[in-house]
């Protein structure tokens, strides 16, 4: 799970940090951590499509702590969780519909190159990206309709990450124990 985790950590951030502290922080630990991640990945030698969200954190994260130090009490703040999940929701859907599921990039970090051109492996990201796209469009929603409370947004952040983050785990091992079987 922690491969599929790992992009999502500077949006995890995001959410913990200016839940904690302020919207201006959240954004700027995002960025930072995001950045980081998409460094560590191009150093390794990684393709872009193990980065996608990493380059998609970067993005978001940059607008969002511009327009944040900017102006601290932006009207923008109330929707920017929302947005922050809809972003994600856009690259996810996107992918899918370039036919290039998010999830392909990162499976390839776990998957023996073997599988890679296979339908079955295809057929899995797609699902999982699916999965991962919707719950981003939820959460999104859902935050979007709180217009800024942050008592349950916490819990609906980490809720958006959670039950995606599960349901790969499961779904690629029973993947896994099909094709090994």
């Amino acid at each position: 799970m922690s491969a599929f985790i790992r992009p999502f950590l500077p949006w995890i951030a995001y959410a913990v940090v200016g839940a904690v502290t302020d919207w201006r922080w959240g954004a700027l630990a995002g960025l930072v951590l995001g950045g980081y991640q998409l460094l560590a990945l191009r150093r390794a030698g990684r393709g872009w499509d193990s980065a996608v969200i990493q380059v998609c954190s970067v993005v978001y994260f940059v607008l969002v702590a511009a327009v944040a130090f900017h102006d601290p009490h932006s009207s923008l703040h109330a929707y920017a969780r929302g947005a922050s999940c809809l972003w994600l929701a856009a690259a996810a859907w996107g992918s899918l519909l370039l036919r290039r599921p998010f999830t392909l990039g990162i499976a390839k970090l776990d998957v023996p190159a073997q599988y890679w051109s296979s339908p079955a492996f295809y057929r899995v990201n797609a699902v999982v990206t699916t999965v991962w796209a919707a719950a981003f469009t939820v959460t999104g929603l859902l935050l979007l309709a709180l217009h800024g409370d942050t008592r349950p947004a916490l819990a609906i952040n980490i809720a958006g990450f959670v039950i995606p983050a599960v349901f790969t785990t499961r779904y690629t091992a029973a993947a896994r124990a099909r094709r090994d079987a």
